[in-house]
């Protein structure tokens, strides 16, 4: 059973709407009023006469959904992310570049408990309304400003991070903390547009003793499969980022 407090998907053919529970919308199609005890499989009528269907918000979700203040790291690099470290309940992660919060929030929905670090503060306050749209605001701690600027304090924290995420120009500084940061086994995940700044990442870890040191690439091709025949899409863009993990042992 869904928690009245939890956001929903109003649906329509290629239309979907999240929303919350009492909440009132106005769409193309009329005004939808969505009761305070809606269930996803529920269906609503707008004052047209038009029905949405209800459904229950899932992670990928997140990324169409949230407000964007930049580009979001896209479904496949957070789940990467998120196989590649293990996240999962009872888990704490420090991460820093916060963003639109797809990846925070992906992580809180996880089980994880998440402190993430955004240095604009009108970045900030759109991540913490994104954390509550996605019913996590509870998991996460969205805190404004520049997370090298705490590195003392959280590494002297007797509360060590299982998780750090990094998707920050000065991934490196903080990279070279990661062993103060971090429980032993921890794992390291550095999100990069840029071979640069993925290299000097790959260099910090090594110098500082991380283990299991490596990067990808992160690529995905779509196919068109249609009368004609099944080729690769050309539309796409199939290159993301570099993803650079480590642990700390």
């Amino acid at each position: 059973m869904t928690d009245v407090s939890d956001p929903v998907l109003l649906v329509r053919g290629d239309r979907e709407f999240l929303v919350e529970p009492g909440e009132e919308m106005g769409t193309d199609l009329g005004v939808l009023e969505v009761p305070v005890d809606v269930e996803p499989g529920d269906t609503i009528e707008t004052h047209l006469g038009d029905e949405f269907r209800v459904r229950r918000l899932r992670g990928p979700d997140l990324f169409h959904h949230f407000e964007r203040t930049g580009a979001p790291m896209v479904p496949r690099d957070v789940g990467l992310v998120i196989g590649e470290t293990g996240v999962s309940r009872g888990d704490r992660v420090l991460d820093a570049g916060t963003g639109t919060g797809v990846l925070a929030a992906s992580m809180a929905r996880a089980g994880a408990s998440v402190v993430t670090y955004e240095q604009n503060p009108d970045f900030a306050a759109v991540a913490r309304e994104n954390m509550a749209l996605g019913g996590v605001s509870d998991d996460i701690e969205v805190r404004t400003g520049d997370v090298t600027d705490e590195l003392e304090d959280l590494a002297s924290s007797p509360d060590s991070f299982d998780v750090l995420t990094l998707d920050t120009a000065d991934a490196p500084s903080i990279v070279a903390r990661a062993s103060d940061l971090l429980v032993d086994g921890g794992f390291v995940a550095v999100y990069s547009p840029f071979v640069e700044s993925t290299r000097e990442v790959v260099e910090t870890a090594r110098e500082v003793g991380l283990a299991n040191v490596r990067t990808r690439e992160t690529i995905q091709r779509e196919l068109d499969v249609d009368d004609r025949g099944t080729r690769p899409s050309t539309a796409p863009v199939g290159h993301t980022g570099y993803l650079t993990l480590a642990r700390n042992e």
